[in-house]
């Protein structure tokens, strides 16, 4: 009889749990997935990553009919109306699909869904949905939760998390987004363009914290061009609830006079926190760190033998595409191989329209280490960009100044989630901005503005 019920239970199934089982099973472990939902797949795929572009997606598709830009291509529409329950109704298509296609994805690998909240018991023991099972590895992937403001109650009617602003049942006729980071440009960019006035309220001096400032300072241009009202240097103080009607109080980040906003919609979008309460770590002797974060080493174990880590619960930024990779490797640590995961090369995207990515090196971090140069290239006068009359944002590649190393790559673009894969596997081989320049790119691509940026470091762009 086994020593154990499994080689490996993995708690959690978004993006780096039901991967990492995935990846456990296929390596020939007794692997088993404890999930409270009633579908696989986390957060990510059913109420955030996923749903959000469906919404964004349709709401663009949306705007490019109303604001009469599929006019100037001898589109011409009618009668043109609004139908959000069909809207909603295309978005949760997208997520069952997907949910569905885990489920399958389990059987077929004869991964065992243990319905239920996990939580330990004691070494190599889980409660989960009233019984106890062992595993002599365990992952920890309960990914993250969105971060509460003190004093303001989410009720998912008038005050919602990023939750709620994906079900609202009627556009509002003004929104007040609570954080100028990527969930609420998103999620303000979606009833924005559905008709809403949106106000975006941050604490700091810029929106997008951690981007590239030249990236945030683009970004913000173009946000306030299409219609947001951005106010940054800026800090909620309340919010009140009277019916279907919201006033939030705000004042000065450093401090002054306050004012009220009227809204009938507030989203509240200041971050996530990680997933560690209710997980029993007290049981295995594991202590959190003091963000609430788990910290692991370079297999992604705790210092609990045994418990290994990934995803929103460990340091580093919380995005889908990293847990993924790290669910990866810790399965592959645990049976015994190498698993690799460079957390210096992590494209980030925010899927507004045009879209913003970056991976590495902000030019300010890269400034700090070292000498650097910077080549920059506009999509005015990218040809792709000109024809299809989309041609906000730029591409801009970041190297090391003895070297040519490329350190960073940021770009705004209608595709810049698509084109920075290119940058990050460039990266990822050690290029140099001479090796990206010298590379043949089809034309009319909008990747040619990558190639002209990394022309642009040596000098040498062609068409500016």
């Amino acid at each position: 009889m086994a020593e154990f019920d499994f080689d490996v239970l993995v708690i959690g199934s978004g993006p780096g749990g039901y991967v990492a089982a995935i990846r456990a099973a296929q390596l020939g472990l007794r692997t088993a997935c404890a999930e409270s939902r009633e579908t696989l797949g986390g957060t990510c795929l059913n109420v955030g990553c996923i749903p959000s572009k469906a919404l964004l997606h349709a709401s663009e598709l949306f705007e490019e009919a109303h604001n009469g830009t599929l006019a100037k291509f001898g589109v011409v529409t009618k009668g043109l109306s609004l139908d959000l329950g069909a809207m909603h109704g295309e978005k949760d298509v997208a997520v069952k699909g997907l949910t569905d296609g885990i489920a399958f994805l389990f059987k077929k690998n004869k991964i065992e869904w243990l319905k239920g909240h996990g939580k330990f018991t004691g070494p190599n023991t889980v409660a989960v949905g009233g019984k106890s099972v062992t595993a002599k590895n365990i992952i920890i992937a309960t990914g993250s939760s969105v971060t509460p403001l003190p004093g303001v109650e989410i009720d998912q009617k008038v005050v919602v998390d990023s939750t709620g602003a994906l079900a609202l049942p009627k556009v509002p006729e003004h929104m007040v987004v609570i954080g100028g980071g990527v969930i609420g440009l998103e999620l303000g960019s979606v009833w924005r363009r559905l008709g809403a006035k949106v106000t975006v309220v941050e604490f700091l001096d810029q929106i997008l914290p951690g981007f590239d400032g030249e990236v945030r300072k683009e970004s913000a241009k173009l946000f306030k061009k299409q219609g947001f009202d951005i106010k940054t240097s800026t800090k909620v103080t309340g919010v009140t609830v009277k019916g279907k009607k919201a006033t939030v109080t705000v004042e000065p980040a450093a401090g002054g006079a306050a004012e009220t906003i009227e809204a009938d919609s507030v989203l509240v979008s200041i971050g996530r926190r990680p997933n560690t309460d209710g997980l029993g770590l007290d049981a295995i002797g594991l202590q959190a760190n003091n963000r609430g974060q788990i910290e692991v080493g370079h297999d992604f174990q705790t210092s609990v033998k045994g418990v290994y880590a990934i995803g929103d619960v460990t340091p580093g930024p919380m995005l889908a595409h990293k847990a993924e990779d790290e669910g990866i490797a810790a399965a592959e640590f645990i049976a015994g191989m190498t698993g690799i995961v460079n957390h210096d090369v992590i494209p980030s995207v925010v899927y507004t329209h045009p879209e913003i990515a970056g991976v590495g090196l902000t030019e300010e971090q890269a400034k700090e280490k070292g000498a650097i140069k910077t080549g920059k290239f506009p999509m005015m006068a990218n040809s792709r960009a000109k024809t299809i009359r989309d041609t906000d944002g730029f591409v801009k590649v970041i190297a090391d100044a003895e070297t040519d190393r490329v350190l960073g790559v940021w770009m705004v673009s209608s595709v810049a989630g698509t084109m920075i894969a290119q940058a990050a596997q460039a990266m990822e081989f050690g290029a140099t901005s001479e090796d990206i320049a010298y590379t043949c790119h089809a034309h009319p691509t909008h990747s040619e503005a990558f190639k002209e940026a990394a022309m642009a470091v040596q000098g040498k762009p062609i068409h500016i």
